[in-house]
């Protein structure tokens, strides 16, 4: 859904635009191609990979400032200050994890090929997946792959992993796909794998991926102009909830007095919906790229 993303969030070419998930940059790249002399592009990405591989296809030029910052988009208000910026006209953010990491094996995000598994976005720090899988309690498993995964099978797929560590270390994705397989009894005639969902809980506790969602827009919505753009892709019903509640304390409602009159109720500052429901990827795009299908775009307008 790039256009629809371009189109709610560049209102105005002279601006300060910052995207907080740079992946490939394709986003970024767009953005900056509709800023004119004056505008600028903030770029934030705590994958070192994705930041080499953007660098040149995102140069500054015509009077145009870029800048790449390596570090959670959780942490924006801190490097924007850095940066001595304390405004912006634009936040997009495009959750989950980029083709490129999902199709890079040894980053251990999926299970298509056997690989370790790591899932952090930030190779440099952290706790690995695999650590999480070999050292968390059966309970600590179970709640997060329950939590971020909403598997109704959570119970039995830790129990399962538990099982299987006490006999072998789970080192592999391939290792971890079979164990959640065999813990729910097969595929038995299913679209998607039925390691799919603990995959993603575990990727998302590993990174704290709800918290940094929520911590950025609490922060940034604040450093957003009036009349500015927050945009958000997300690709799981955790994330889109997240985002959905967040805005809605935003949108003003009324409240009728019982003296007579209404008040406005909201959470400072005030913004409104772009879109009173999120977009979804049309039926091409979702042919031409199935992770589109999960897909939803959300967008409000700060300040009105």
């Amino acid at each position: 859904m790039l256009n629809e993303c371009l189109e709610a969030l560049v209102t105005n070419p002279k601006g300060i635009y910052v995207d907080g998930t740079l992946g490939n940059g394709g986003h970024a790249a767009e953005v900056l191609n509709r800023l004119e002399v004056g505008g600028a592009l903030i770029g934030f990405d705590r994958d070192v990979d994705a930041l080499e591989r953007v660098k040149d296809k995102l140069k500054s030029g015509e009077g145009k400032r870029v800048e790449l910052v390596r570090d959670n988009y959780a942490n924006m208000a801190e490097r924007l200050d850095q940066l001595g910026i304390a405004k912006v006209d634009g936040l997009l953010l495009d959750l989950g994890v980029s083709s490129f990491q999902l199709d890079v094996a040894e980053r251990g995000f999926s299970f298509m090929r056997d690989a370790p598994i790591d899932m952090r976005m930030d190779q440099t720090r952290g706790q690995t997946a695999a650590e999480l899988v070999n050292t968390a309690s059966e309970t600590e498993l179970a709640d997060i792959i329950y939590r971020y995964g909403e598997d109704r099978s959570s119970r039995r797929i830790a129990r399962a992993i538990v099982a299987a560590r006490a006999k072998m270390e789970i080192a592999t994705t391939g290792q971890l796909a079979g164990v959640v397989e065999r813990a729910v009894g097969g595929r038995k005639g299913k679209k998607t794998h039925p390691a799919t969902k603990t995959f993603q809980a575990l990727r998302m506790a590993v990174n704290d991926e709800l918290a940094g969602v929520e911590r950025v827009l609490e922060t940034m919505v604040h450093r957003v102009v009036e009349g500015g753009r927050i945009v958000v892709l997300t690709f799981h019903s955790l994330e889109d909830r997240l985002v959905k509640q967040f805005f809605g304390r935003h949108v003003p409602r009324e409240e009728s007095l019982q003296q007579g009159g209404v008040r406005r109720i909201y959470e400072e500052p005030s913004v409104k919906w772009i879109w009173k429901k999120p977009l979804i990827a049309t039926a091409e795009e979702q042919s031409e790229n199935p992770r589109s299908r999960s897909a939803k775009l959300r967008a409000v307008e700060v300040g009105v």
